[in-house]
């Protein structure tokens, strides 16, 4: 990924085993990690002071189930591309809350790579194409209809 652009990452995780796990591989990928926040408050506040290109945000936080509103108002105040991290997909609303697409807890390294070309291709893959459980693209037709893209 040398070659590609290296995008700047806020990981919105409180886990913290799992979020210096996930910084870790970013950073091998050759990503930069310019922030990681446990809560909403400081989601919020880190992705206005470090503007991200991109933010995995984990559906429960700290502060309980705040990641979806977490990455409504990343994509929609701050223009940041989100997507989503957890092991309970059901709790993503029909809109998606503005994210691109949610990678299945536990994250495989395949399912992060998946989800980083994705993001910096910024369209999803022909429908033919393998499609992963690990990683899961909401679809061009779901973006254009979100917060995100207004």
């Amino acid at each position: 990924m040398s070659s590609e652009k290296r995008l700047r990452i806020l990981v919105v995780e409180d886990e913290i085993l799992i979020a210096l796990e996930l910084e870790s591989l970013l950073q091998d990928l050759g990503h930069d990690v310019v922030g990681v926040a446990t809560s909403s408050a400081e989601a919020l506040a880190l992705g206005q002071e470090v503007k991200p290109d991109l933010a995995f945000v984990d559906i429960h936080l700290a502060d309980g189930p705040t990641g979806v509103d977490v990455a409504r108002q990343l994509a929609a105040r701050q223009g940041v591309t989100v997507l989503f991290m957890t092991a309970n997909a059901k709790r993503i609303p029909e809109d998606f809350g503005g994210a691109w697409g949610v990678i299945a807890k536990p994250y495989t390294e395949r399912g992060v790579r998946e989800a980083l070309s994705y993001v910096m291709a910024g369209k999803p893959r022909e429908p033919q194409e393998e499609r992963t459980v690990t990683f899961l693209p909401f679809g061009v037709t779901a973006r254009e209809g979100s917060p995100q893209a207004s």
